[in-house]
């Protein structure tokens, strides 16, 4: 079997290259000998950073990337401004085959625009998506998406929201036969705004994915769904509040088992929904923890074959 080959952004996140260069060998040594992964960036300042921590640069492969799309840059203008970016560069490898799957905790905006411009949205896909993991009471996970990409929605997005985020919570995740719910102000179908009732229309039907109706917000961390769908803008709201919430608590210095599970470094990161090939979004503050799991979760969706999952759910409808 042939390697999983993993390109790493090197120069993404606000502590690259140091945290970046961390992470990778910590998931090289957590990732084995199947994976091989592939650090994008300035050349000198990777292998420089690898002698600081004693390891050996030979045990990875390194593409030269002189150039950094900066938090600040415009996703768009940036792209094709900086052609040498490790971003720019992690894309036309992803692009070409030569990587499997493109991890970065570096610009978002860029990330998404490189994905959809470069491997492409799959055919039927109406918006490519990004879900995050929300932890239920019970020990396992809820998909919630979008959470950022799409602040603005129509019902039959919703729906493929649906289709996206059940696959993601079946294939990598390891969920069976993943609940799907419809975030909303009331269970009833009558219900919400334009949006969720014509939502709820199409997908009360669906025999595309479990669909068990709206769940309200004091359901998100519980046992009623494994897939939570709403458009970016309110998935954003919750994902701030979650993240606020585990804020508070290590502020306030309370340890608790369950709270703990919303710690951002947990996830490291989450894929593009909806695209060609594998794209994982880090979040910008990621530590070495946070990076590390980052390129695991990528290894785990490449190896889920989730993309091609997706693609042939969208050709066989």
């Amino acid at each position: 079997m042939d390697k999983i080959r993993i390109g790493i952004d090197i120069m993404g996140g606000d502590f690259a290259p140091n945290k970046t260069i961390e992470g990778s060998i910590l998931a090289a040594k957590d990732l084995g000998q199947n994976v091989q992964l592939v650090l994008i960036g300035d050349e000198t300042k990777i292998i420089n950073e690898l002698k600081l921590k004693g390891f050996d640069s030979s045990s990875f492969e390194i593409v030269h990337a002189p150039e950094v799309i900066e938090m600040g840059d415009h996703p768009t203008k940036a792209l094709v401004k900086k052609p040498q970016s490790s971003i720019s560069v992690g894309f036309q490898l992803l692009k070409n085959n030569k990587i499997d799957g493109f991890a970065s905790a570096g610009n978002t905006g860029a990330m998404f625009v490189g994905g959809y411009m470069s491997v492409k949205p799959i055919a039927g896909v109406l918006r490519p998506c990004i879900s995050s993991i929300l932890p239920k009471e019970d020990g396992g996970v809820n998909v919630i998406l979008d959470v950022g990409a799409n602040a603005d929605c129509k019902p039959d997005v919703l729906y493929q929201f649906g289709i996206l985020g059940s696959l993601f919570a079946e294939h990598v995740c390891g969920i069976k036969n993943p609940k799907v719910g419809l975030l909303n102000i009331g269970e009833e179908e009558t219900k919400g705004n334009m949006l969720t009732i014509a939502a709820h229309e199409l997908m009360k039907d669906s025999a595309d994915f479990d669909f068990i109706g709206n769940i309200e917000s004091r359901d998100l961390f519980s046992e009623h769904s494994d897939v939570i769908v709403c458009d970016g803008f309110t998935g954003n709201v919750v994902l701030k509040q979650a993240e606020a919430v585990y804020e508070l608590m290590k502020k306030r210095k309370i340890n608790d088992e369950y709270f703990n599970r919303f710690n951002y470094e947990n996830y490291g990161g989450t894929p593009i929904l909806g695209l060609n090939k594998t794209v994982v979004i880090g979040h910008g503050i990621s530590n070495e923890i946070a990076i590390k799991n980052m390129i695991v979760l990528t290894a785990d969706v490449v190896e889920a074959d989730l993309t091609n999952k997706i693609l042939n759910k969208f050709n066989n409808d």
